[in-house]
């Protein structure tokens, strides 16, 4: 009888490569291919169709969490178990591992995990199930399987993996040019996907044997940390808010080095797959149909004499002339031009606005939050003006700013409103104006989307502005985040 499979997304990632689609609080995973879905749909949908699976566990930034539960809940439409665990802050992929891996040892440590990341495309459905099989049949034998994928060309951004059937041989650090075409040549080298399978104590009793230090701390933080459960379609889920004080002595560490590089029982599932880490702008640009020039096109785009490009927006319409072996990219307030062969070089660019402290490396001008989104559609020192869509049933806090008044008018649906000492209802072409000081809330009560602008006039309209009296989303009372 083959044990329960439990799926563990990893995702976060920090948004550099894929710039400036990909931000901080945007990353990879989030980014929409042209088939309208997300890199973590499909991630998840590749895993909630697999045979055996239970629940799908995502593990990630907690900044992410409500962002996550939406791009989720938009693709689940077969009501699958949902486990979150929520990580304070980046400790690389061994402390994820080892969190998943204990979350699920307390229900049944012989269950299968399946470790997939976020970002990963994987063109061939049948051919990942079957190497899924072939996986599971491995672990179920006790030992730790990765997924080495055959390559197709020399590659010097991916690690090897040397094997001799489902034998690893050994690991290989990212190669020069030279030793990848040997490599490649030799027909006995894969890909390092950084995907893996195993039983939750078989991986448990690795880390203790290699890795004592990151497991016991990942221990130490699950017995401090906020864990909820609950069942879906009879199945269990958990939400595991990671404790932060706890988890900033996890060591960091990847699970390949921690752990795969060391160990006596590693083995491989040769796969050919369609697999793609989408690591840079000329990889996404790859995807999808040319037309008779050899361009990739999405979103509204007019060109004379253009050839071999990849040109993406959003929004705008985008004109290009003359130009050839380009990635352009348009975004409501960024836009990127580069060079084909020259796309992994767009990380440097993301560096650059980090270090200035300019807010495109970490936000787009549309943000999520737990209630809906929030829109900044133009901004000047003295006032902001917002575009704002709040979910049905859905509540902002209860707060108060020192520096700015609030003006808000009613686009669509009916909006609940404590302004003061008043409790007011809003429906479309109304308005109401909030002045520095005062208490506000807004919410939802109905069963469509409530949309409003917001205009905010004030000398002072950073986001750090806010005190927050009350929240149904559990959030501190008083946070330098915006609504």
């Amino acid at each position: 009888m083959t044990n329960a499979l439990f799926p563990v997304i990893l995702c976060g990632g920090a948004g550099s490569r894929l710039w400036p689609l990909s931000r901080e609080l945007h990353p990879k995973p989030f980014i929409r291919l042209p088939d309208g879905q997300s890199l973590l749909q499909k991630a998840f949908l590749r895993a909630a169709g697999l045979t055996g699976t239970r629940q799908v566990i995502t593990v990630t930034n907690r900044d992410l969490v409500f962002k996550i539960e939406d791009e989720l809940n938009e693709v689940n439409q077969d009501n699958l178990a949902i486990s979150l665990i929520l990580e304070p802050s980046a400790r690389n992929t061994a402390a994820a591992i080892a969190s998943a891996a204990l979350m699920v040892a307390r229900k049944d440590p012989q269950a299968l995990l399946l470790v997939l990341a976020a970002d990963h495309l994987i063109e061939n459905k049948v051919a990942f199930e079957e190497a899924v099989n072939q996986a599971k049949q491995l672990a179920e034998k006790g030992r730790l399987v990765t997924f080495g994928i055959k390559p197709n060309q020399p590659e010097t951004g991916y690690g090897y993996i040397e094997y001799q059937e489902n034998q690893v041989i050994r690991f290989v650090e990212k190669p020069d040019l030279p030793t990848a075409i040997e490599f490649v040549a030799s027909e006995r080298f894969l890909w390092n996907s950084g995907m893996f399978c195993f039983k939750a104590q078989t991986v448990l009793d690795e880390l203790d044997k290699y890795a004592p230090e990151i497991l016991d701390a990942v221990r130490e933080t699950i017995s401090h940390s906020k864990i909820s459960q609950g069942v879906t379609n009879n199945n269990d889920f958990f939400h595991c808010e990671l404790n932060a004080d706890d988890f900033t002595r996890v060591p960091e560490e990847s699970f390949d080095y921690a752990v795969m590089e060391r160990t006596e029982n590693a083995a491989v599932v040769p796969s050919d797959i369609g697999w793609s880490d989408i690591g840079s702008w000329q990889a996404l640009g790859a995807i999808g149909q040319t037309d008779g020039s050899g361009n990739r096109l999405d979103g509204e785009v007019i060109m004379h004499d253009v050839h071999d490009c990849y040109i993406r927006s959003d929004n705008r319409l985008v004109g290009a002339v003359g130009v050839e072996n380009l990635v352009i990219i348009d975004t409501p307030d960024a836009l990127l031009v580069a060079h084909k062969e020259r796309s992994q070089e767009v990380k440097h660019l993301f560096k650059q606005l980090k270090t200035a402290g300019h807010e495109a490396h970490r936000l787009h001008r549309t943000v999520h939050r737990p209630w809906g989104t929030y829109t900044v559609l133009e901004e000047r020192p003295d006032f902001k003006i917002k575009r704002i869509v709040v979910k049905p049933g859905a509540t902002l806090s209860l707060q108060m700013h020192h520096h700015r008044s609030e003006h808000w008018v009613v686009v669509s649906g009916m909006a609940k409103v404590v302004n003061g000492n008043k409790e007011i209802l809003l429906a479309a072409n109304e308005s109401t104006y909030i002045p520095a000081g005062q208490n506000h809330r807004l919410a939802n009560p109905g069963m469509i989307d409530v949309v409003l602008i917001e205009v905010q006039t004030g000398q002072y309209l950073g986001e750090d502005d806010i005190v927050r009296i009350e929240d149904v989303y559990g959030r501190a009372p008083i946070e330098t985040t915006n609504k």
